[in-house]
């Protein structure tokens, strides 16, 4: 290896180690704020919450991998152009495509490391990861009473408090609903106050009742409805402990198998036979349903065709071949025959539109789920190929600005990001909706920016200076004066203008 390739893979790995770092860690925070309001409150231990992050970290890698590539690309050769080595680089006869010559050679590396990533370690990841957060959703909350409001997070208790004292934690005039007998008229305690505590193995929940009663009704066997007499019975307390089990608050771990048949859980190959699967059943289920339509809805019912006979020949014999003319039929029905088969017509053409409406949503979620099968398929190959797509838009980009650090790459290569994820994003969409074509879907963002990072590497390898804002308004003003001499020369020869040339003279 060359000391040049040496020198441009030390350059480069630093801020691609880097900014990799930092782009995850901006995905896992964009988590966290999505699901900031089921984590919190649920006491989750240390273990847990790294446990969460991790899997979500390996689930956010081959999104972070190609802005990092495209940003530390930027950087790099940002850097070198600022400091002048790229001018002594090619003022050495070195062209630029020589010195992204061992880049490639690793990016290229990059994008098959992070296929592989993408088909064999992302679907074991988000299966993880997803089914510790439904764990963490199915875990109850703790015990958080609110003034005015009944609290149901206990199973079978609903728990009012009137005023809740923030210093001392009292509570006021607790009523406190049991539903575990799932009575009509439950049993239900009332008291003046009260504290709430957890016992020291959080195992229940301690409530300590000061000057209340409990009203209990109680129940009658074998006694006539009208003879009821609705006994119930009332006991006075001025202090009284309820113990309240807390079962079902810990966390309980199930298996990550219950999302295998999900689609951001399988590798290509299983992918490919989901969509097989999909696409089978979905010809199946369209025949069937297109057979019962016209069945239904289009051909003549067999109870009908006994009044064929009283037609003319003519008519009738045409008619049961399938093969008739409806005016002529129509024609020789009476006014009663022709209101009543007109008002049949509307109720089997509004009959046949509310079959094909309810048929057409049925079908299109087969097309939506098929859709999402594919978009994940080939997201395994486009978010891989972006890696090279960056690149190729970076380093030129980077050669061409001269510009170094976090500050213009950075914002540099949020816009072609934002670019690059709209389409994708509009492209998952259409094809999940069956619109267009998964090729064209999901391959639309690299087919439009791939050209441009080829364009960019012409331009970066003949020192153009399509950046230069001069260049721009010297363009601009050429146009301006070819058109000021295009109106003014047509003006001068224009022989209107010759009596007003006369006169003035």
């Amino acid at each position: 290896m060359k000391k040049l390739d040496k020198f441009v893979i030390k350059s480069f790995t630093g801020p691609l180690i880097l900014t990799f770092f930092i782009v995850l860690i901006i995905l896992l925070l964009q988590f966290l704020w999505m699901y900031v309001d089921e984590l919190a409150g649920k006491g989750l231990s240390f273990t847990i919450l790294a446990e969460l992050l991790f899997q979500f970290a390996l689930s956010f890698v081959p999104t972070a991998l190609p802005l990092a590539i495209l940003l530390a690309s930027l950087m790099t050769f940002g850097n070198m152009g600022e400091f002048s080595e790229l001018t002594a680089l090619k003022s050495s006869g070195i062209p630029l495509t020589r010195i992204m010559m061992p880049l490639l050679m690793i990016i290229i590396f990059l994008v098959g490391a992070s296929f592989f990533f993408s088909d064999y370690v992302l679907p074991y990841s988000n299966q993880q990861a997803r089914a510790l957060l439904w764990d963490i959703r199915k875990k109850r909350p703790d015990i958080n009473l609110q003034a005015g409001t009944f609290n149901h997070d206990i199973e079978g208790f609903s728990i009012k408090v009137s005023d809740k004292d923030p210093n001392t934690n009292r509570l006021d005039r607790l009523i406190i609903y049991d539903h575990r007998n799932k009575r009509v008229n439950p049993p239900v305690t009332i008291a003046d106050s009260g504290y709430i505590k957890i016992s020291n193995d959080e195992s229940a929940l301690i409530m300590i009742l000061y000057n209340g009663y409990s009203f209990t009704e109680l129940e009658e066997k074998n006694v006539i409805p009208a003879e009821r007499k609705y006994p119930s019975r009332r006991d006075f307390f001025r202090e009284q402990t309820l113990v309240l089990s807390l079962s079902g608050f810990d966390l309980e771990r199930t298996s990550h198998e219950m999302f295998r048949n999900t689609s951001w859980s399988m590798n290509m190959e299983q992918l490919s036979y989901f969509v097989d699967s999909l696409t089978i059943n979905y010809k199946i289920r369209q025949a069937s349903q297109f057979r019962e339509f016209l069945t239904q809805n289009v051909y003549i019912e067999q109870t009908r065709e006994p009044h064929f006979a009283m037609m003319p020949d003519t008519v009738s014999s045409s008619a049961t071949s399938g093969l008739f003319n409806t005016k002529a039929i129509f024609d020789t029905l009476s006014i009663e025959e022709k209101r009543n088969a007109l008002t049949r017509s509307v109720e089997v053409i509004q009959e046949a539109n509310t079959f094909l409406l309810g048929k057409t949503e049925t079908m299109k979620s087969y097309i939506r789920s098929i859709g999402k099968y594919e978009v994940d398929w080939h997201k395994k190959l486009t978010i891989p190929f972006a890696c090279m797509v960056f690149f190729l838009i970076g380093a030129p980009l980077g050669a061409i600005i001269r510009k170094g650090g976090l500050g213009t790459p950075a914002v540099i290569s949020i816009f072609f990001f934002v670019v690059w994820y709209v389409i994708s994003l509009s492209g998952e969409k259409l094809v999940e909706e069956g619109l267009v074509h998964s090729i064209a879907g999901m391959w639309a963002s690299s087919f439009i920016l791939l050209p441009v990072g080829i364009f960019l590497t012409y331009k970066a390898s003949n020192d153009s200076v399509i950046l230069n804002v001069d260049t721009y308004l010297s363009f601009f003003r050429k146009i301006k004066d070819l058109i000021y001499k295009i109106i003014f020369q047509g003006k001068s020869k224009n022989p209107a203008n010759k009596p007003l040339e006369n006169e003035q003279l």
